[in-house]
């Protein structure tokens, strides 16, 4: 039942989990920072089209003025915990060459029912590892949503006890990062909004719409630029 959270684990890791070339809009910026784009269901953009993907997005928000970005792969896949990026997605980074990373992750460690400690070793690990790959000012972290707000959200265990355990690991991820002196962005308030705004809950009852992701990106959007030294997020 957990996996299902995030889609069709046995679907996607062989179809939509893997990023798609052409979602990108526009002829590539050779001369862009090569970002890579690990987590779970809400970086691959389950039940959207894969521009309507928030890593999309920010490149294309970015736009092309320099230093800009080029989403060269989204290794995020449906119902993927702590563990499962650090098993799956880790690996694939020494062949991808990274320049920038975002980093999604911790509900489906909430489902599944990891105990605190072990999702804050394994963020811990994975912040690690990161580092030691691109430095602090090339990666940025996202809050993980609360997906008990969306009509199909109560079906995934008791809203308010799934809701703590969200909350809880998006300040132990937050707590990390900032350790290591990493940028955390906070989306979790705008993903409150689609208790009352159906249009911002994606066609399956659960996963943020395009809509929501684009309210995600004009938050996340400025600080990255501010990591590149743009003075703004704007395309040009």
């Amino acid at each position: 039942m957990s996996r299902l959270l995030l889609g069709l684990v046995l679907v996607v890791v062989g179809g939509c989990s893997r990023f798609d070339p052409a979602a990108s809009r526009g002829a590539p910026d050779v001369d862009a920072l090569r970002y890579v784009a690990l987590g779970d269901s809400y970086t691959i953009g389950t039940s959207v089209a894969p521009a309507d993907r928030w890593p999309n997005l920010l490149v294309d928000r970015l736009g092309s003025g320099a230093p800009s970005l080029r989403l060269v792969d989204n290794l995020a896949v449906n119902g993927f915990t702590s563990a499962d990026v650090i098993e799956r997605e880790l690996p694939h980074l020494d062949e991808l060459r990274p320049e920038f990373v975002s980093l999604l992750v911790g509900v489906n460690d909430v489902v599944q029912g990891v105990s605190p400690a072990t999702f804050e070793a394994n963020a811990a690990d994975l912040l690690d590892a990161l580092l030691a790959r691109v430095p602090a000012d090339r990666i940025v972290v996202v809050s993980t949503p609360d997906y008990t707000v969306t009509p199909e959200g109560a079906s995934f265990g008791d809203p308010a006890i799934q809701s703590a355990g969200i909350v809880r690991n998006n300040v132990i991820l937050a707590a990390l990062a900032d350790a290591r002196g990493i940028a955390f962005v906070d989306v979790y308030d705008l993903s409150l909004r689609a208790a009352d705004d159906p249009s911002l809950t994606a066609d399956d009852g659960l996963h943020p719409s395009g809509a929501q992701y684009v309210l995600w990106v004009e938050r996340v959007a400025p600080v990255v630029a501010a990591l590149l030294g743009r003075p703004d997020a704007t395309a040009d």
